[in-house]
Parts: C-alpha cells; structure tokens; sequence
C-alpha cells in the first residue's frame, strides 16, 4: 500500500515537464550512482547512457513514467553502470606530477616556486629529458594558474587559425568565444560568432586548425552541404584525418582538468 507521501511523490515525478529530470539513486555494492532523469513525450522505452565525456549518466523516460518504474530499471542495471563507468578512465587534475598534452605533446605538471628565470606565471622547459610545464608561486593557485595557461594558449591558437582562413573564406566572424563544453567542439551562431572548446589546445594543431576551418565554414554555408564540405577541405586538407583523430580520440580530452574551474574573464 502506498503512503500518501509516497503517492505525493509519484504523482510530483509524473508532472516533470519534458526535457527536465529529477535525480535517481541506485547502489552496487559500496558505491553509489546518481542518475539525471530526462522525460521526452518522443521516447517509446526507458534508456540508460553514460557520457563517456563527463562520466555522468542519464535515463531517458516516456514522459508518464512512474518513479518506482524508472527507479526498478535503474536498479537492474546496476552492474552494467559499475562495469561501464570502471572502463571510463580516471581525470586528471591539473596538479604537480601529471602528464598533461599541450597540442597534442605530452608534458609534465611542475611547481617550480622560485625559478631561477621565467617568462610569466607558467612556462615550457625541458627538465632531466622530460618536457615540464612549470608554473610558479604559491602551490594553492597552482591548478588555477595552469588552466589560465591551457586557455591562453587556446585562444591565441584558435584566433590565429581563424584569422587565416576567414581571410581565405572572405566571410569574418563578429567574435570568437572559448567555453568548455561537452557536447561539440565548436558553434558558429546564426550571426556568425564563433564559439569553441578551449581543449582543442590539448590535441594535435591539425586538429585544432581543422575545427577552426569547419566552423570558419559555417561562415559562409550555415548547413553541411557538399558547398560547405568543399569549402572546408580547401581551408584544411586535413579534413578527414582530423575527424578520424577526434573521433578516436576526442573523448579523452574531457579528462584533463577539474570541472568547474572558471575560464579567463568568465569564458
């Protein structure tokens, strides 16, 4: 028999608008996992996926699902959550001793408070035939600091390369903006703003240049018609072997880093 608290709570679970979710609870052994619940009027079955991005997992419902229906799935597919998420590789934080790529190099994370030279907060030297990325100062702003670096180096990559190929295009965007999204590593926007992932700098610089150019594209065929796909390939010959690359590789750039660090001027 149903409380009323209970039947309060189904009936509040049924009420979700689409596309927004409450939040489940199933356990395996020791561990816990926090599922998002999404409602779609379109889904015709419950489905369960992990973002091999971010590691989160989300259970898409038909929109009248009840709780006890989508906290049961859940609970059957505890093992499978355990085994999929145990596969996911582990994040590495921007700290002292990781290895870290820069434009697709691997470097390692040093704190070298007080160098004897420098050129600004973080630099590229080669210490005991290892390339280090050093940052200097106190170790508590050390993680901040080299993310301020990898945005940086970002930025000026990005706008370097769409520089170069708006000028080849004949089409200028009105901005270029670094976030750090999951879902796609560039925009353009109907008006022509650029928008970009700034872990591009952490892949190989044909990549990078690549996104720099499709988006660049976009500038001028806001679809991907075989116009678009011609101009993209003039822009960046490497078209294909980049798409090969982030397709392989693309997902393992989520790793590096902690989530919810803030950008440079709020990007």
């Amino acid at each position: 028999m149903k409380t009323p608290a209970f039947a309060g709570l189904l009936r509040a679970f049924q009420r979700q608008p689409q596309g927004e979710g409450d939040c489940l609870v199933v356990r395996h052994g020791e561990r816990a996992f926090k599922i998002a619940v999404k409602r779609s009027t379109a889904a015709r079955r419950l489905t369960l996926r992990i973002r091999g991005a971010t590691g989160d997992i989300v259970l898409t419902v038909p929109a009248r699902t009840s709780f006890w229906q989508a906290q049961d799935f859940a609970e059957r597919h505890a093992l499978w959550l355990a085994n999929r998420l145990a596969r996911i590789p582990r994040r590495t934080p921007f700290l002292p001793g990781e290895k870290i790529p820069l434009r697709g190099v691997e470097h390692e994370l040093r704190h070298c408070p007080n160098p004897v030279r420098r050129a600004g907060p973080v630099w590229v030297e080669s210490l005991d035939e290892t390339l280090a990325l050093c940052a200097s100062g106190e170790s508590a702003h050390f993680e901040r600091r080299i993310a301020d670096f990898f945005r940086r180096e970002a930025r000026r990559d990005i706008e370097q390369a769409v520089f170069r190929h708006a000028t080849r295009a004949g089409k200028r965007p009105i901005s270029v903006s670094l976030r750090d999204t999951s879902s796609r590593w560039g925009s353009c926007s109907a008006k022509g703003a650029l928008n970009f992932s700034w872990r591009l700098i952490l892949a190989p610089p044909f990549v990078l240049d690549y996104l720099a150019a499709h988006e660049t594209a976009h500038l001028r065929h806001h679809d991907h018609s075989e116009k678009f796909w011609a101009l993209t390939r003039s822009l960046c010959p490497q078209t294909e072997e980049a798409e090969a690359w982030l397709k392989t590789h693309g997902a393992q750039l989520h790793r590096y880093g902690r989530a919810g660090i803030p950008a440079i001027n709020g990007e």
